[in-house]
Order: C-alpha cells, then sequence, then structure tokens
C-alpha cells in the first residue's frame, strides 16, 4: 500500500492523538506552572510528529529514516520529561501509566517502520 500524504501514516495519527493528552496534562495545576518542564514536554512531543511529517515530505528512504530517528529519540525525551513529572508529583502513577505505554508504543512502531523502510529502500524515492 502506497501511501500518499502523511496524515495517513498511523505513527503520525498516534502522535498527534499523545500530543493532545501531554498538552491536557501540562495545563493542570502544579505542571502549568513549572514553565520549563512544560514547555521541554511539549516541545519534545511536538517534535516527534513534526520530524514524521519532515521526513515523509522529504521524498527520500534515506531521509525520511533520519528523521523518524529523530521522532524517536524524541519520543524517549518526552518518556523521561513524563518520569520527572511522576518525581515531583504534577501527575499520577495512573496518567503517567497511560502516557508512558503509548509512548512505548509509539516508539516500537517508529522503530518497526524504520526497519520496514530500510528493507525497502529503493521503493519509496518519489
Amino acid at each position: 500500500m502506497r501511501i500518499n500524504k502523511f496524515e495517513d501514516l498511523k505513527i503520525w495519527q498516534l502522535a498527534i492523538k499523545i500530543t493532545k493528552a501531554i498538552y491536557d496534562l501540562t495545563a493542570k495545576k502544579d505542571f502549568s506552572k513549572d514553565f520549563a518542564l512544560r514547555d521541554q514536554i511539549r516541545r519534545a512531543i511536538i517534535s516527534v510528529s513534526s520530524n514524521i511529517v519532515e521526513g515523509f515530505e522529504k521524498n527520500n528512504n534515506n531521509e525520511f529514516i533520519r528523521f523518524l530517528k529523530i521522532a524517536k529519540g524524541s519520543i524517549g525525551e518526552a518518556r523521561n520529561q513524563l518520569y520527572i513529572a511522576l518525581a515531583v508529583g504534577y501527575i499520577t502513577q495512573d496518567e503517567f501509566k497511560k502516557l508512558n505505554n503509548e509512548l512505548v508504543d509509539l516508539a516500537n512502531q517508529v522503530g518497526k517502520f524504520i526497519s520496514y523502510l530500510q528493507k525497502h529502500k529503493s521503493t519509496r524515492n518519489k
């Protein structure tokens, strides 16, 4: 199946869903007042979908893979910041567990997509 626009990518759709959840979480009480952590986790999660799109729009598998790896790194960064938010009491264990699991799932999907693209490099150079 050929994907012609980034909006069709499941990893992009999931990244947007998680971005909304993180924005909702960081808008709450104490978390919203910690400008440094709030802004950092928002930047990290925004970077995920942005890098997926930027890589896709390059129309070159090597570039797409490179940007997907950056996106995967940003997922790890957002997970780390969730751990910090949990440690300082900005989020509950349940909030942490739900978002962390979604981020782990997204990282796994991005990793599998990278592997797929590496095996099929010659097929996606529009």
